[in-house]
């Protein structure tokens, strides 16, 4: 298994798994190619023999000079337990301390409690939000009427 930078051939790749990858939830149209070509520096695919079974695509805020963000993260299934999760994110920590960012954010919905637990251990926190779900803030219509989420802050330690 390795981890690389994303090229623009990977989008097809990963378009092709996305849905099956989310129990066939539609995830695809998330996930526009100008990741696999605009943010190569911030975004990750790991293979083994070949295939795609994990990926990352993050970018740098260009609002805040010392934040970087993270999109969209995706893992095979079968990779679940493998800690494909936890070094993608690594990868992007470190991606975004060499260009001094010292903050990422992501967010996540309130339903998809294995992303909350996940980015829980990985040491972000939810920032606050109108709403609390199960114990997590949560802000309402984040991403348009109806679609609430958790947003998530993790300031990167030094190395």
């Amino acid at each position: 298994m390795r981890i690389r930078n994303a090229v623009p051939a990977d989008h097809a790749k990963v378009i092709a798994k996305i849905d099956a990858w989310w129990g066939g939830r539609p995830m695809a149209a998330m996930l526009p190619k100008l990741f696999f070509v605009d943010f190569q520096d911030t975004s990750f695919v790991a293979e083994q023999n070949g295939e795609v079974i994990a990926f990352l695509c993050g970018f740098l805020s260009q609002t805040f000079a010392d934040e970087a963000y993270i999109h969209f993260v995706g893992v095979d299934p079968e990779h679940r337990a493998d800690g494909l999760g936890r070094m993608l994110y690594e990868k992007l920590f470190d991606a975004a301390r060499a260009r001094g960012r010292r903050v990422v954010r992501c967010v996540t919905s309130p339903v998809n409690k294995a992303s909350i637990a996940f980015h829980l251990r990985m040491g972000f926190t939810a920032e606050p939000g109108e709403l609390t779900v199960d114990g997590i803030a949560v802000h309402s219509d984040y991403d348009g009427v109806g679609e609430a989420r958790v947003c998530f802050r993790k300031v990167l330690e030094e190395r």
